[in-house]
């Protein structure tokens, strides 16, 4: 997955709100394509790391696309409960999160651990939490498209 650039301005002004959303949407995008690259260099703490950082600045592109304001909280939790809040999903998303508890403490978790705790990550907790990464932006993206259909 190549990592994308920003194309310049084109007829978006860099301070307009629809901006600022495809801004951390592309972040998230190329946070996920380096957590892969990690992943295939054996970098695992990196791969968890930019997973954490893909899914963190995916919930906050969302939220900031359906409000003025994107939260500073870091947990992943709590983000993903407030896109389900705005996509009328809470349910759901409370399933999701109780079924993915572990999966997001340990994401939430590498955030802090891969930069400033003498922890390393294995193969199998990177490709785990690189997938899970996958599978909660596909998630949100599913209920995104339900709403916009639906």
């Amino acid at each position: 997955m190549p990592i994308e650039r920003d194309k310049g301005k084109g007829d978006v002004d860099e301070e307009s709100h629809e901006y600022v959303v495809r801004l951390l949407a592309r972040r998230a995008r190329n946070a996920l394509a380096r957590a892969k690259t990690s992943l295939q260099a054996r970098d695992y703490d990196g791969a968890v790391f930019e997973a954490e950082q893909a899914v963190q600045l995916y919930l906050k592109s969302v939220i900031l696309e359906y409000t003025d304001a994107a939260p500073r909280s870091h947990n992943l939790r709590r983000l993903l409960y407030i896109v389900g809040e705005l996509l009328g999903f809470t349910n759901e998303v409370s399933e999701f999160i109780k079924r993915n508890r572990y999966k997001f403490h340990t994401l939430e978790d590498a955030y802090y651990s891969a930069r400033y705790l003498p922890k390393e990550f294995s193969k199998e907790d990177a490709e785990e939490l690189v997938s899970f990464a996958e599978e909660v932006i596909k998630f949100v993206e599913a209920r995104k498209s339900r709403k916009a259909s639906g």
